[in-house]
């Protein structure tokens, strides 16, 4: 009897970490908004990044963050929208940016944006990022990004 007692209170243990594990998610994703409108170009940045030179479109999008800084990104299909290239992904490589709102050291609301470094995308734009980022004590607000090696953003959480 007591082993079973035994066996019952590990599995609830194991139950326990695994539920602690699965709760440690800051933000899960399904979807990405590809840059467009006035977002094109440098002229109107979101949380300090420029958007693409021109329209980016994607087919399928998902991710995670981990409170640890463990992300997950995964992208299909993130390719030109416009121009004579509409179709193809001219970038060798993408980045994952998540971007946080932070509390400054003067106590103001500040952006920090934290990159991964390059993963390999195709010319069908399809890539997947996996990295361990050092975010911050509070991130409040996190979106994520897929950017070109320069910063230039294709794509963000949203719809």
């Amino acid at each position: 009897m007591k082993k079973h007692l035994i066996t019952a209170a590990v599995v609830a243990a194991l139950a326990a970490s695994a539920s602690a594990r699965a709760d440690d998610t800051v933000l899960e994703f399904n979807t990405m908004a590809g840059v467009s409108g006035p977002f094109v170009g440098p002229s109107n940045p979101v949380r300090g990044l420029g958007g693409g030179g021109i329209p980016w479109r994607l087919d399928e999008a998902k991710g995670e963050l981990k409170r640890d800084g463990r992300l997950e990104v995964r992208v299909r299909g993130l390719v030109l929208a416009a121009g004579l290239n509409a179709g193809t992904n001219p970038s060798a490589n993408f980045r994952a940016v998540v971007s946080c709102r932070v509390i400054d050291a003067m106590n103001n609301p500040a952006f920090l944006n934290l990159s991964t470094g390059d993963f390999p995308a195709t010319t069908l734009g399809d890539s997947d990022m996996e990295a361990n980022l050092e975010l911050p004590s509070q991130c409040f607000a996190p979106i994520v990004f897929v950017t070109n090696p320069q910063g230039r953003w294709f794509a963000v959480t949203g719809f």
